[in-house]
């Protein structure tokens, strides 16, 4: 049967389509390699070798296929063998980071070598350990790393072996099932026990001679503590932040402040900062040697400044510490001056795709990380806009463009930063920025124009003497932007709420955002088409009604009011249970709702015409008996009798608690369970290897 014309013409349309493709590849590469490495990290259970053999002779047959195969079958060819590549990579990344995790509850001596210093959510100060010593603990089970939160006093200096009394615990598991996993960032960031020490910290031993592997971090502590000397209060603070990464001395009030006017990005060093400073050391650098005249124009000036922008940007690393975010911006920002090295554009879609391969080969796991999808969805978002934005601002009369031009080009960028970040920001934190635009307009053409080159001049003219201006006008611009967070987060409707969405929106919008960047034609339009879904499914998206949190210590059961709470203990369950709701009250008021009723060891509501008890306290286990009848659901924190006869009820006490995780019930009672059997990661505590 003959094939009629137009589907014949349709099939070389398509082929010819293929093959230009194959000149895209470099900006395809992150997409298949991020789909392979998202299918891994959003696999039901850990891949075993089954999967991995199938993944390896799926790989195969692609590469055969990309070499073999007709010229329009080697772009999807390619394709295949990049996913694979990244899901292989990602299994490989998981095993090849694996370290013992604590299973049990510690208390008692804890010694080992300070490599971080830190400030928790709660504003209390932190230490990492290696090199452990725990009593009575096998070294074969020992974690490689555990954070201590600390008590009052001044913290020890990294590098210094410390010894301590603590409480250690494993790395606690999501707050609800298919919430965000601690576990999973303990894991590879080899982090194997949490815990307290109030306690004194008492120096075991000074740094070792001659070891420099912690040098960098010695010296952000001794550049924070300087900085913080010389300017007071949270400037000094945040000063420190923005150039040393050191962000211990910023108190919760200025992080509070940050977050609510959409400026924290300003105390986390990432591309903003990295390019900021590498920006200003290659225009500083070039045109300084522009003034050599003539001979400058012999001279490849453009390179020697891109090479004093990436010793400087090293340095900064070096400074800065090895957070997975400082190493991002550092890649990204290395691989654009690597592209003047070699005559290519640096700002260009091919540059940020080459950086985003680069960042997921060293470190699969950043795939998942709300930094990472930031960053990258802010950079393409600008590059994509530089094109039409220089074409419309060549038509502005010409008197008015060295006016119009900046004001309108920082609008633009904070508006087009803000569209391509903000559903990530309202995914991952559940929080909406109301005046984040105005907020950085303000503050951050200072932190460029001021902040960050007046701490470089500092740092050059520090060994000089000659710092004091060149720092005075740093806190003068840390002071603004402290000025502006504040004032902005005070406004009614500084930050709004906003519903968790399902576990497929952002992944099907940020492949659907990928996608129409670099895709063509029809499949540009079915990319567009993925983001319209994802946004159905977000505002389509419900929350459990009923809520276990995996100790026991609260139950949430949602209400017309929002979700109240049989208690006010779990706050960091708790508030990520609101945090999903898009409810912005504390868990007081939560606590406050109407619904649960009774005295605090026995508290109970009604629930889709069953009762909900919360038993607690020593007398929980015998009231077990009474309450557990008409299908009722029972939460007990602690350990039910085994002679207990349970058959009237749900119930669910410590010990099957600490098998399933949190606990989720939908509208119409279906059960989910964070930890399924079966269905365990490595980095679930009954998952891995130690």
């Amino acid at each position: 049967m003959a094939v009629p014309l137009w589907l014949s013409a349709r099939a070389a349309g398509w082929g010819a389509a293929l093959i230009a493709a194959r000149t895209d590849l470099v900006l395809w590469a992150p997409i298949a390699m991020g789909l392979g490495i998202g299918g891994y990290f959003s696999w039901p259970g850990e891949p075993g070798w089954p999967e991995v053999l199938v993944l390896v002779l799926l790989g195969t047959a692609g590469l055969a296929a990309w070499i073999l195969a007709p010229e329009a079958g080697r772009f999807p060819s390619a394709l295949l063998v990049l996913v694979c590549f990244g899901a292989l990579l990602a299994v490989w990344r998981a095993h090849s980071v694996a370290a013992p995790v604590l299973t049990f509850r510690y208390y008692g001596p804890v010694e080992g070598r300070v490599i971080e210093v830190d400030r928790s959510a709660r504003d209390k100060l932190r230490i990492t350990l290696d090199q452990l010593v725990l009593s009575g603990v096998a070294m074969e089970k020992t974690p490689a790393r555990v954070r201590l939160t600390l008590g009052p006093g001044p913290p020890p200096e990294p590098g210094f072996r410390v010894m301590t009394t603590a409480h250690l615990q494993p790395p606690p598991g999501p707050a609800e099932p298919g919430g965000w996993d601690f576990r999973r960032m303990a894991w590879f960031a080899r982090l194997g026990a949490v815990g307290s020490a109030q306690a004194p910290v008492l120096v075991v031993e000074p740094p070792v001679p001659g070891d420099w592997s912690l040098a960098g971090d010695r010296l952000r502590r001794s550049l924070s503590q300087a900085m913080q000397a010389r300017m007071e209060g949270q400037a000094g603070a945040v000063a420190a932040a923005l150039m040393t990464g050191d962000r211990s001395g910023i108190e919760t009030a200025t992080n509070d402040a940050m977050r609510a006017s959409g400026l924290y990005h300003i105390v986390s060093i990432s591309g903003l900062h990295m390019g900021m400073l590498a920006g200003f050391v290659f225009a500083a650098v070039r045109y300084g040697l522009a003034l050599a005249g003539s001979a400058a124009l012999c001279w490849p000036t453009k390179k020697i400044a891109a090479v004093a922008a990436l010793i400087a940007a090293t340095v900064y690393l070096w400074i800065a510490g090895p957070e997975v975010a400082t190493q991002r911006a550092y890649i990204m920002t290395a691989v654009m001056l690597a592209a003047v090295l070699f005559d290519r554009r640096a700002l260009s879609l091919r540059t940020v795709a080459l950086a985003a391969v680069a960042v997921m080969l060293l470190r699969p796991e950043s795939l998942t990380e709300p930094g990472f999808q930031m960053s990258f969805a802010a950079t393409v978002g600008l590059i994509v806009m530089l094109g039409p934005w220089t074409r419309w601002a060549q038509r502005l009369p010409a008197r008015l463009r060295p006016v119009l031009v900046p004001v309108l080009g920082l609008a633009l960028t904070s508006v087009v930063a803000g569209v391509a970040t903000g559903p990530v920001a309202a995914a991952q934190f559940g929080r909406v920025s109301g005046y984040g635009l105005i907020a950085n307009m303000l503050a951050v053409p200072v932190m460029g124009v001021a902040v960050m080159p007046a701490g470089v001049i500092a740092a050059v003219l520090a060994p000089f003497g000659l710092a004091a201006p060149a720092l005075w006008l740093m806190e003068m611009g840390t002071r603004w932007m402290i000025f502006v967070a504040g004032h902005i987060a005070a406004l009614d409707g500084a930050q709004g709420y906003v519903v968790q969405p399902g576990p497929a929106v952002l992944p099907l919008m940020a492949v659907g955002a990928a996608v129409a960047v670099v895709g063509r034609g029809v499949v540009r339009g079915v990319a567009v088409g993925a983001i319209v879904v994802a946004a159905g499914l977000w505002l389509a998206a419900s929350r459990p009604a009923l809520l276990i949190a995996s100790g026991g210590q609260a139950v949430g059961l949602m209400t017309p009011a929002g979700r109240v709470l049989s208690k006010p203990g779990a706050e960091f369950a708790v508030a990520e249970w609101l945090q999903a709701d898009g409810d912005a009250s504390s868990p007081a008021t939560a606590f406050a709702r109407i619904g649960f009723e009774g005295p605090r060891a026995q508290r109970s509501a009604v629930w889709e015409n069953h009762v909900v008890v919360h038993l607690s306290g020593k007398a929980g286990p015998e009231a077990v008996r009474a309450v557990c009848h008409d299908g009722a659901i029972v939460i007990l924190a602690g350990r039910a009798g085994a002679d207990q006869d349970v058959a009237g009820c749900t119930l669910w006490d410590l010990p099957r608690l600490n098998q399933s995780g949190a606990v989720a019930y939908d509208t119409r009672r279906q059960v989910r369970v964070t930890d399924v059997p079966g269905r365990l990661r490595l980095w679930s505590l009954r998952g891995n290897r130690f």
